[in-house]
């Protein structure tokens, strides 16, 4: 089972969501932004890790949300979702994702997410229209 981490990234009062690539697996469908855990380091680092590889982007990774556990037909994975605070907007994503959008949470709905993440997003929305109410 592949452990990824997951960051449910937050600038002022938007969200960053990633779509992925063209021609990779699951093309097109948009993700919460992070990678794969590699040996020896926590799922935090990880996700510090990864957001400054792939999008030169400092975060300061928070509290854990929540785990969601997906078998697709090659392979299994447990994607570990945290909140996380940027320091700018600023991104630089090259030639990690195909677009990369700060949006409001509650739009989160009107995004094709890969089935991993749908879960989390279920969660998110949840969270999110509680604290407007």
């Amino acid at each position: 089972m592949k452990e990824v981490s997951a960051g449910l990234v937050m600038y002022e009062d938007k969200l960053l969501i990633a779509q992925r690539k063209r021609g990779k697996s699951l093309e097109y469908k948009w993700e919460f932004p992070g990678g794969k855990r590699e040996a020896g380091e926590s799922l935090e680092e990880c996700l510090h890790r990864e957001l400054l590889e792939e999008l030169h982007l400092d975060v300061k990774v928070g509290d854990f949300f929540m785990e969601s556990r997906y078998e697709y037909p090659d392979f299994s994975i447990s994607l570990n979702a945290f909140w996380c605070l940027a320091k700018t907007n600023k991104i630089d994503y090259m030639d990690s994702h195909e677009q990369i959008r700060w949006i409001d949470p509650l739009t989160i709905e009107e995004y094709d997410f890969a089935p991993a993440d749908k879960p989390i997003l279920e969660g998110l929305v949840a969270h999110f229209k509680e604290i407007k109410k």
